[in-house]
């Protein structure tokens, strides 16, 4: 089981954060790893949404598709797939620390089976590390604002 957890103070408010974070067109901006997005379902967010996309992680190219199985705007917001040989669900969630600093939760969840099983405790801690670096490119995205 991979379950890493990653958590950031970004410099704005609540709001701002959960509203860029939520939009998936913005993936690409802020996930080093994430190429491109497409929206299977139509806008807006929200429950069942279905999302696909491309990536590049530990020298592959993965497709993959996510469909969201839980939001609450501006406080959770919660995306898996079941498809390819690691089934993940990522989670975003925010809490404002005050009207100006927002706290982030990032969090991959899965159960890698076949060869990927093999790889778990190597992809976890490359996972860790991928999402430092995206949580820190969009904290400075955001307070740049």
């Amino acid at each position: 089981m991979v379950d890493i957890i990653t958590t950031i103070t970004i410099r704005r408010p609540l709001q701002e954060v959960a509203v860029y974070v939520a939009n998936p067109d913005y993936a690409p901006e802020w996930y080093e790893n994430i190429k491109s997005v497409e929206w299977k379902t139509d806008r807006p967010l929200q429950v069942g949404t279905r999302l696909a996309f491309i990536a590049h992680f530990l020298g592959r190219k993965l497709v993959y598709e996510y469909q969201v199985v839980t939001y609450r705007p501006g406080e959770i917001l919660v995306m898996q797939t079941s498809q390819g040989p690691f089934p993940m669900q990522t989670t975003y969630q925010w809490n404002a620390i005050d009207s100006n600093n927002t706290s982030m939760l990032l969090r991959n969840t899965g159960r890698p089976s076949g060869f990927s099983g093999l790889l778990a405790p190597f992809m976890s801690v490359a996972m860790r590390m991928a999402n430092q670096k995206d949580l820190k490119r969009l904290k400075s995205l955001l307070e740049r604002h």
